[in-house]
């Protein structure tokens, strides 16, 4: 018996997204501490360690943890060939269309994927509790295993651990497998048409392959969030600006004063993705480097940067006539030297 459309969709996609994860970080861990404001990252991928790696195993040897080195580990030489295996295994399933062998595969996949994180989490375990004696810093009791997922205090760090792209599109990957089980077993008549049901697994999939680009501005909450420049409460959109560097980390300005002086403090900050709020709305963020400016003396804004930013140029325009100027772009904007700072 030959599978449905369905489950052969679902299984060719299952096997698109295992292909995928090999080109994208599967986890990632962020450590964050005063002396390094920007915080470090480490990146897991099926076959390498990427990110702050040198600095990390320099702090690393004060305490006495092994040093990272991407030749310790035997699982970066396995994986990527599990995963093309598996790959292989979800073509030939929907290409022979037995009903035992999905199941087989399932089963299969799933447990790959239980033995991988308990796999991951002793490595954790031994790389915070297996310390050198001699380490120049010893705390007794103190071990520095990093958290499997979310939150962990280390020392002055504040340690985060998430999933990645890779590890994402690889629950995608399960998530399919269950479906297309489901829909050979019969269970999903009871909930709506199969192609109801593929639409949705199908917007998952892109779904996930969206999440390796940019992953957009953080919506500003207003008399919430405070500037990471001046420390004022930021209480008008309009005027807003973010910025999220390569690392990911954000940085909410209440004013293109403040983002201004913050790209001069730190070099540009190259890599960095960069958001402005549309002058024409209440409270939405647009990319920077496409929208149209207006500067003026007769723009009040919270911080005195005198900057107002369009989505549309038409909008830009027309204030930029009505103050007597031209618009501007963003080049122009980000070379230009600060105004003057004036009180909320």
């Amino acid at each position: 018996m030959k599978f449905s459309t369905l489950t052969k969709g679902l299984l060719i996609m299952a096997a698109v997204a295992a292909v995928a994860s090999l080109f994208v970080p599967l986890w990632t861990i962020y450590l964050d501490a005063p002396q390094y404001p920007e915080g470090l990252k480490l990146q897991i991928w099926a076959n390498n360690l990427t990110g702050n790696i040198d600095v990390i195993n320099g702090l690393n040897h004060y305490i006495g943890m092994k040093t990272l080195r991407v030749e310790d580990f035997i699982e970066f030489k396995v994986l990527p060939y599990f995963l093309v295996g598996f790959a292989i295994l979800f073509l030939a399933t929907a290409f022979i269309g037995r009903k035992k062998l999905l199941y087989i595969v399932f089963w299969s996949f799933i447990t790959f994927g239980i033995v991988s994180i308990i796999d991951f989490w002793k490595w954790e375990y031994d790389y915070g509790h297996d310390l050198n004696p001699n380490a120049a810093i010893k705390v007794p009791g103190m071990a520095y295993q990093p958290p499997l997922i979310g939150y962990k205090k280390l020392l002055n760090f504040g340690a985060f651990a998430m999933p990645d792209v890779g590890g994402w599109l690889l629950s995608g990957v399960g998530i399919f497998l269950i479906i297309a089980v489901l829909n050979e077993g019969g269970y999903l008549k009871k909930f709506g048409k199969k192609q109801t049901i593929g639409t949705v697994a199908m917007f998952l999939l892109f779904f996930m392959l969206q999440s390796c680009g940019n992953r957009g501005p953080d919506p500003i909450q207003l008399n919430k969030d405070t500037c990471s420049s001046c420390k004022m409460s930021i209480s008008q959109g309009n005027f807003a600006a973010e910025l999220i560097t390569k690392k990911g980390r954000t940085y909410k300005f209440d004013d293109m004063f403040c983002l201004k002086n913050h790209i001069k403090e730190n070099a540009g900050e190259e890599g960095a993705n960069f958001y402005v709020g549309d002058y024409t709305k209440e409270n939405e963020l647009i990319d920077a480097t496409t929208a149209w400016y207006v500067q003026s003396e007769n723009i009040s804004s919270p911080m005195g940067g005198q900057i107002a930013a369009f989505a549309d140029k038409a909008a830009a325009e027309k204030l930029a006539a009505q103050h007597q100027t031209q618009i501007k772009s963003w080049n122009d904007i980000k070379s230009s030297a600060p105004a003057k700072e004036t009180p909320k």
